[in-house]
């Protein structure tokens, strides 16, 4: 939102709630002077009625009466836009404390605080421990790609971007015009999820891949953002976690802990090497050619096919 918008915006707010007795259009535009630079009466109806519905969006109870005069006036009574009393229990107040602390981003991290503080004042208790019984325990989400910001930004305004994104098998990025619904983290890297234009599919995009500048895009979306986005599962089934097969790969010794982690057997070669057994699923051979020479896939033979075609691909760029 524009500056110049959100001051007249509160200026009005402010207008309707501090007032006595309902004001007519004609007494909020000698009041607030960017309604005095509106210019003609019809710019300015257009204006404040703009306003009006965009103050009611955002949960202001606007009330419009027929004053003594026979104008219709407007009011914003305070018992009427005045929240409930903020009661929590130790249970919840840990966790709002907790969540604050999530967060290390310098910009999320001072909303987070100023968030805090408010609910403090509001009666949030100042004794209680966020980490409870396990206070050696500092919660983080670590994002360390560039692009986090403006596409978090994005989802929550609901603004198409545009970014050069790398898939596992090209050797140069590629152009995506994307209308951006959810971010989740997954096992240390930050995914998004979204509608691609130019593929007319859901897609789920890895933030690591993304190179250059996320650039927004004017307009709205235009496919309907689900109510529910399975950002983890997809990518899970990417890794191979709904696999119901197996394949055998050699791994040096001193790599590849992801793998080793998800292996259900390793057995040591020698020469530092390990072979070892793992969930086969769709996405497999692009999650292995992320470990490059640190792996040689034994078997099946269409998963080191794949991962050799894949190999090739990078090469060639």
């Amino acid at each position: 939102m524009a500056i110049a918008k959100a001051e007249r915006l509160m200026n009005l707010a402010l207008c309707l709630l501090g007032t006595r007795r309902p004001l007519s259009k004609r007494e909020l535009r000698e009041s607030i002077e960017a309604y005095l630079e509106a210019g003609s009466d019809d710019s300015f109806n257009r204006m404040f009625e703009r306003d009006k519905d965009d103050l009611r969006e955002l949960g202001l109870v606007i009330e419009t009466v027929e004053n003594l005069d026979g104008e219709t006036g407007y009011l914003a009574r305070r018992d009427s836009n005045r929240l409930p009393p903020i009661t929590l229990d130790a249970e919840e107040a840990a966790a709002l404390g907790l969540a604050a602390k999530v967060w290390q981003q310098a910009r999320l991290a001072g909303a987070a605080s100023g968030a805090l503080q408010k609910l403090r004042a509001a009666g949030l208790p100042e004794d209680v421990d966020p980490y409870g019984a396990h206070g050696a325990l500092e919660p983080r989400i670590p994002v360390h790609e560039a692009a986090f910001e403006p596409l978090m930004l994005a989802c929550r305004d609901r603004r198409p971007v545009v970014f050069d994104y790398r898939k596992a098998n090209a050797a140069q990025p590629g152009q995506r015009h994307v209308e951006p619904w959810a971010l989740e983290c997954w096992r240390g890297h930050w995914y998004l999820a979204g509608w691609d234009r130019d593929r007319g599919a859901e897609r789920v995009f890895r933030l690591s891949r993304i190179t250059g500048k996320v650039r927004s895009r004017g307009g709205r979306f235009t496919v309907p953002v689900p109510d529910v986005v399975t950002v983890r599962e997809t990518v899970a089934s990417w890794a191979g976690e709904t696999a119901d097969r197996s394949a055998r790969i050699r791994l040096r010794s001193d790599a590849g802990y992801p793998l080793r982690a998800k292996a259900t057997t390793v057995r040591e070669l020698g020469d530092g090497w390990d072979e070892l057994e793992i969930p086969y699923g769709h996405g497999l051979d692009a999650w292995l050619v992320e470990f490059g020479p640190d792996v040689v896939v034994l078997e099946p033979a269409e998963l080191r096919a794949d991962v050799v075609d894949r190999l090739r691909a990078v090469a060639k760029g």
